[in-house]
């Protein structure tokens, strides 16, 4: 029987002859090293050595990306570094269902390979055993939905802002006035974890308690995220917390955790994990280094992240608008045909009541949570409006009526739009 495979998808860039700089990056992650090796015997090359599947040859540069790189003899004083989409596989055999070593084996030490001016992992494409081996999300979509009680439309949250500083009844008096307001949910900013201004225990008390005494007067209970992101027993005991409070939702910072990290919460959570992604810059800012997201969103999809950030758009970060909206479509691809792995994908940074229009015509969905900070708070009739202006904005884009003329008879909205601009 042949073993299943997996397999990755690079853009390289390099100034050696495109074949032997593939061949250098399989034998690298499977069986070889820089000389043959008295055990590497053909039958095991073949089981167990990395393939090249395809590898197609894209354009040319004349100067390299990334420092470091080395050239092949004969090269001359003028070379041509090539750029290039390489597809290699390996047989499952090599490491099993095991998403840290999987790590090891496509994003292990190529990247450092002399060869290369350029390595960047665009896509994995993973067999069904890793759907057998791993939970993927618990609530995604449908259960997020659930629990927040919106349907139809995208959640629409908020940031504590500022993001540090504020003590719990102060947090707690900011959660009143939002859930006041109407908001779906409200998150922790990645910053405020257990600091001695502000305590984990003491912030989930006196927020929970204002949720709580919220949802018991008009049925509808705020969703926030807690930001448990801690050492293992930390975030166990934290979750713990959060749960026996009624809490719905807990967060953790996907780079800061890590992969065990988050695969343990994962198999460990009563709750929806909103998975955040700070840090992402380091691994994906440079072109031709790191990791694409729609790569990358997938291990933490299997591990369990039910809602994932994917920045916004206009937003004030220097990612592109297509580049936002294509790892959004990512985290709404089903992974497997009998187990999806969907999450939610998160729209923030910088937006407000000008972006929904834009971001629902690319998405082509309102399956999202979009979190506004200053889109809300910075309202100029105060945070009801903000909040307002941001379900009106989105009422116009799923019913394709331009703002302006939705705006024309909604105060909220024509305030948001003069403030925010659009």
């Amino acid at each position: 029987m042949t073993a299943s495979r997996v397999t990755a998808t690079y853009r390289i860039e390099t100034a050696y002859p495109l074949q032997d700089a593939a061949e250098s990056m399989a034998g690298e992650q499977s069986t070889g090293t820089f000389v043959r090796l008295p055990g590497e015997t053909d039958e095991l090359r073949e089981r167990c050595g990395a393939r090249i599947e395809r590898l197609t040859e894209l354009d040319t540069v004349a100067a390299p990306s990334l420092p470091g790189a080395g050239l092949p003899k004969g090269a001359g004083p003028n070379p041509v570094y090539r750029r290039a989409e390489v597809v290699l596989s390996w047989s499952l055999e090599n490491f099993g269902t095991s998403l840290p070593n999987l790590v090891a084996t496509v994003a292990g030490n190529l990247y450092e390979l002399r060869a290369f001016s350029g390595m960047r992992l665009i896509d994995i494409g993973l067999p069904a055993e890793f759907a057998n081996a791993y939970g993927g999300p618990k609530f995604g979509i449908a259960g997020t939905r659930r629990l927040t009680g919106v349907e139809g439309r995208p959640v629409i949250g908020t940031i504590v802002k500022p993001s540090v500083g504020m003590g719990p009844e102060a947090t707690a008096a900011l959660v009143d006035t939002l859930a006041e307001a109407g908001i779906d949910f409200i998150k922790d900013d990645e910053l405020q974890a257990d600091g001695p201004h502000c305590p984990f225990e003491a912030r989930v008390r006196a927020v929970m308690a204002v949720v709580n005494r919220h949802a018991d007067r008009t049925g509808k209970k705020v969703m926030f995220a807690f930001n448990i992101t801690g050492d293992l027993d930390e975030m166990r005991r934290r979750h713990d917390l959060v749960l026996g409070l009624g809490g719905t939702c807990v967060m953790a910072s996907l780079n800061s955790v890590g992969l065990v990290g988050m695969i343990e919460l994962g198999r460990f959570t009563q709750l929806p994990i909103h998975a955040h992604r700070n840090g992402w810059g380091y691994l994906s800012r440079e072109p031709s280094l790191g990791w694409s997201y729609v790569a990358w969103q997938k291990l933490w999809r299997l591990a369990g992240a039910d809602h994932m950030h994917v920045n916004g758009l206009q937003n004030k970060f220097c990612e592109p608008d297509d580049s936002v909206i294509a790892s959004a479509k990512a985290c709404l691809t089903p992974m497997f045909a009998d187990k999806p792995c969907i999450a939610m994908p998160v729209f923030s940074s910088g937006q407000s009541a000008k972006q929904p229009p834009a971001t629902y015509a690319a998405l082509g969905s309102a399956d999202l949570i979009f979190a506004a900070g200053g889109g809300i708070m910075a309202h100029p009739d105060g945070p009801a409006a903000g909040l307002m202006s941001l379900r009106q904005s989105w009422e116009a884009a799923m019913e394709g009526v331009p703002l302006a003329d939705y705006a024309s008879s909604r105060p909220a909205l024509a305030r948001a739009l003069e403030t925010y601009g659009g």
